[in-house]
């Protein structure tokens, strides 16, 4: 669920489609069903033409998607971990405990906002994670921790139980991850893994308070300035699909800060023979990289599979996501902070 957060700041200069773009003037959920089909999202018969499929096995990757994969069971099996909620209070204790084990500061950066449905405060916290802290040159990893409440594009049950396996679980297995490798990592700058809460705290598809955890974290870095900067960001949302596609972004690939850092990236897809990374443009998304970008000004990017069909549905589960595209993402990832300059 991709959309603006702010509904007063001025949007940036190429009309902006969210993760709600596709439902946003629909009214009854026969027409949502109707629109999604029209415009694409034909959840049985996925385009083949852009199928792309490396030839690498889990064996071939020298990152350790089973226990990436591991993590996001053990995620997942918390249950539901929208903002304010009990499952978020378990995940919070699960990773504070679990990135203090090797070797990292770990913080809360609260905040409240609240509930949209009858505006009481909800307590909220980005969760930040310090790595080689002494540096002042650093690199933002980032993604979402929360779930949406409800699976509201579920067309049987859009109040039933969501547990947000790819969409939300799988960017914080994949940093679990690569927390056990942050010790031995050669990477010249310091490195920071941000989980931000609230990405999706809505109860329907007609209000959008969306990304506020990343709009709190880009506002305080702004306003506050920390004794450290961010050379640029990396977001990543639902990057464990087994069905992994990742097309570039359009935002990221368009502004003119972020572009170098996306042809590095799939750059280093390419050298490295991970044809799950395809190198040209195709969905436009509003994530939390637009106030990471706009506000706190830190060249951002978004690594996202918008082509999933079990999006926002019940549908979500560990299932559908594989250890073999954790491992690939990871890999990437991993390889391009030892390269970066």
């Amino acid at each position: 669920m991709k959309q603006h957060a702010e509904p007063n700041k001025t949007p940036p200069a190429r009309p902006a489609r969210g993760r709600w773009w596709l439902v946003a003037t629909t009214v009854t959920v026969g027409v949502i069903a109707v629109a999604a089909g029209l415009v694409g999202w034909d959840y049985g018969r996925r385009n083949q033409a852009e199928a792309v499929v490396s030839r690498l096995q889990l064996k071939d990757i020298p990152f350790n998607g089973a226990r990436a994969y591991e993590y996001l069971k053990q995620i997942c099996q918390i249950g539901p971990r929208r903002s304010g909620s009990e499952g978020m209070a378990k995940q919070q204790k699960l990773l504070k405990e679990h990135f203090e084990k090797l070797g990292a500061t770990v913080r809360l950066q609260k905040f409240t906002a609240p509930d949209p449905r009858n505006g009481q405060p909800v307590a909220m916290a980005n969760l930040i994670v310090h790595w080689k802290p002494e540096r002042t040159e650093r690199i933002l990893l980032c993604t979402h921790y929360d779930t949406l409440p409800y699976p509201l594009m579920d067309r049987h049950n859009p109040r039933g139980r969501f547990v947000g396996a790819n969409d939300g679980g799988s960017g914080v297995a994949l940093l679990m991850e690569l927390g056990n490798e942050m010790a031995k990592l050669d990477c010249k700058y310091g490195i920071d893994f941000v989980f931000f809460d609230a990405e999706e705290y809505i109860f329907n598809q007609y209000y959008h308070p969306f990304f506020l955890g990343s709009t709190h974290f880009a506002r305080d870095y702004k306003k506050n300035p920390p004794k450290y900067r961010y050379r640029c960001g990396i977001l990543l949302d639902m990057i464990g699909d087994a069905d992994l596609q990742l097309f570039q972004e359009q935002y990221s690939a368009w502004w003119s800060d972020t572009r170098p850092l996306v042809r590095d990236i799939w750059s280093t897809a390419g050298r490295l023979g991970v044809r799950e990374f395809i190198a040209r443009p195709k969905h436009e998304v509003r994530d939390d990289h637009v106030p990471l970008h706009d506000i706190a000004q830190i060249p951002t990017i978004d690594i996202i599979d918008f082509d999933y069909p079990p999006w926002h549905t019940q549908g979500d589960t560990v299932d559908k996501c594989s250890a073999l595209s954790l491992a690939k993402v990871g890999w990437v990832l991993r390889e391009w902070l030892k390269a970066v300059q």
